[in-house]
């Protein structure tokens, strides 16, 4: 048998028929987890590519805020 879910789970979903539940995570996890990195990737790409590509004079100097009492 192919255990996937918690303990919890896995005691909570016995009675409901083979393993949906372990494989409802399971496939969760495959498709949710590629995607998040996906994303991820792609937008570190984005910035790593920005920064080359950045000229210098377009950038500001940072200044503190003054803050009045």
């Amino acid at each position: 048998m192919f255990v996937t879910a918690c303990a919890t789970c896995a005691n909570a979903f016995k009675h409901g028929g083979a393993n949906a539940a372990g494989w409802a995570i399971a496939l969760m996890l495959l498709v949710i987890v590629p995607l998040v990195t996906c994303v991820t990737w792609f937008m570190i790409r984005i910035v790593r590519r920005e920064r080359e590509g950045l000229d210098a004079k377009y950038c500001d100097d940072y200044v503190e805020p003054v803050v009045e009492k």
